[in-house]
């Protein structure tokens, strides 16, 4: 059984709707839980907000947390997950921002992935250095450890 089978099992077990708002994967989130037949039980809607004016203008990111922090940061992250729980209405919602390459900067390296989940009763925030495998290996990874991020919360819910 795939993370995303089991998300939907026990998702609809519990009766709990999931969003995602998605920078550097570009929806592989979504994609992936809605690759399972039956997964619209649990999922309405999922965020691409690559830049930060969709940030602001789909999930209510404060420009000065971007000001401040920058896109690839664990506040903006946090306010992704939030601001996509709020209008997807959903139980629980992750959001993803980093840099996968080519390219970052020494203080924002290429591999760097920030993770966010908001639910009801909790968050939980996390930064991980993939280093530079490149791109699509950077992506597949952040999709793959959202997804399990999303499984913890519904198992804590």
């Amino acid at each position: 059984m795939t993370l995303a089978e089991k998300i939907l099992q026990e998702a609809v077990a519990k009766g709990l709707t999931i969003t995602t708002a998605e920078s550097c994967t570009g929806g592989m989130v979504a994609a992936a839980i809605t690759d399972i037949a039956g997964s619209s039980a649990i999922f309405e809607r999922g965020f691409v907000t690559y830049s930060n004016l969709a940030k602001q203008d789909m999930l209510a990111v404060r420009m000065q947390t971007l000001e401040s922090f920058g896109a690839v940061s664990e506040p903006v992250a946090q306010e992704m997950a939030l601001g996509a729980r709020n209008a997807a209405h959903a139980d629980i919602a992750v959001a993803i921002s980093g840099i996968a390459g080519p390219g970052g900067s020494e203080f924002k390296p290429e591999g760097r992935v920030c993770f966010a989940t908001v639910t009801a009763t909790d968050s939980f925030v996390e930064t991980i250095e993939y280093g530079a495998p490149g791109r699509s290996e950077v992506r597949a990874a952040a999709r793959d450890h959202a997804l399990s991020l999303i499984l913890k919360a519904i198992q804590a819910a």
